[in-house]
């Protein structure tokens, strides 16, 4: 079994009462995770998949007191504290992310199965931080029922290393506390711009709307990509501008020091349509190509991972809500998402991945990384 694992959740503080520990937490932790590899989707499922799996556990654990029932995964899940999980998660993929970091994706997903209408409360919503280079999950926090995602991003990021590398947000985290929070750490920011601005957005909007049609005469920095597949062509213009001392919301920005504007041309089937993104960022004019290729980069965080786990992982059909349960799952989904897409040898999709690591022990212990 990969020791790092053992390494960094054996740390976790055990939830329960020292006479109802017969199964070791660490136990329960990799059963978990090697279930939820296999394609185990609920404790009925990950319980049984350990007592078919017993002998070959027996190699690397003590169970002596046998496989814990789906009570028993249900309880403990539920009862771990999801703070420290997700910190002891943090640690464990930085192991990957150290190594190369660029571009951190940051979004939000909502766990939809754990909607609640009895109750009228709203499915455990949770923000993701993607790491695009690396294509690993670097960690996820909660958001209150009574808040959103202003509040936990901050959160996010202070449990990630952040320096050296460009943090994009989509315009619902376009926020200043958040800006200083990444500079604070090191980090530079890409962030989208909406109406939702106010005055930030129509003053943006409007500069670079006249930068394009060559009616405001100042340096700027302008590319172009074009992708097309299956009958779809999309022409990508950037325009990339640092003159903006007149900007009146720039000192209350930190470290902003440049506005840019996307024209996307969508060309389906000989139907055209256009649409203009706008975003401000701290990364000098200079760095105008990693600007562009972080903004296309940051959709990632929808393919690579959202997709992913709606997918490959059927998270949505994920209804326990007791106590910290699905924010647990949703870590153990993460583990297991970040073991299979680190796992090359197989040209294969998650979902395939995961009924191979079922059928074959040999190719389960090369996702764990032992061979």
């Amino acid at each position: 079994m990969d020791n790092s694992l053992f390494t960094h959740f054996n740390e976790l503080s055990d939830p329960r009462l020292d006479r109802k520990k017969e199964h070791p937490l660490i136990n329960i932790l990799l059963i978990a995770i090697c279930g939820v590899i296999c394609g185990a989707e609920d404790w009925v499922a990950i319980a049984r998949f350990g007592k078919l799996k017993e002998a070959w556990f027996s190699q690397f654990l003590d169970l002596s007191h046998g496989i814990p029932s789906h009570d028993t995964f249900n309880r403990v899940f539920s009862l771990l504290d999801q703070e420290h999980f997700s910190q002891c998660f943090s640690e464990w993929v930085s192991q990957w992310a150290n190594k190369i970091k660029e571009v951190i994706a940051i979004d939000g997903k909502a766990m939809r199965g754990t909607k609640n209408k009895v109750h009228n409360l709203g499915p455990l919503y949770l923000v993701n931080a993607w790491c695009c280079a690396n294509n690993v999950v670097l960690g996820q926090v909660p958001v209150d029922n009574k808040s959103n995602e202003i509040t936990a991003v901050p959160k996010l990021l202070d449990m990630l290393d952040t320096s050296g590398a460009i943090v994009t947000r989509d315009a619902m985290g376009c926020q200043k506390d958040i800006a200083a929070k990444i500079k604070e750490k090191g980090g530079d920011y890409i962030f989208g711009l909406k109406g939702n601005q106010g005055n930030l957005y129509d003053d943006i909007s409007l500069y670079m709307s006249s930068i394009e049609r060559q009616e405001v005469k100042v340096d700027y920095q302008h590319h172009q990509t074009i992708d097309g597949e299956h009958g779809r062509i999309e022409t990508r213009e950037y325009w990339v501008c640092d003159v903006i001392d007149w900007l009146p919301e720039k000192s209350k920005w930190d470290g902003l020091n440049s506005v840019a504007m996307v024209k996307a041309l969508r060309e389906i089937n000989g139907e055209q349509s256009v649409e203009y993104r706008f975003y401000i960022s701290s990364l000098s004019i200079k760095k105008y190509k990693q600007f562009t290729q972080a903004i296309r980069q940051h959709w990632q965080v929808e393919n690579s991972l959202h997709w992913c786990l709606d997918i490959g992982f059927d998270e949505d059909r994920w209804k326990s809500k007791i106590g910290n349960c699905a924010a647990n799952m949703a870590i153990i989904n993460k583990i297991a998402l970040n073991l299979l897409k680190q796992e090359k040898s197989a040209k294969v999709g998650i979902k395939n991945k995961r009924l191979s690591a079922g059928w074959d022990e040999n190719y389960l212990l090369k996702v764990l990384g032992v061979v």
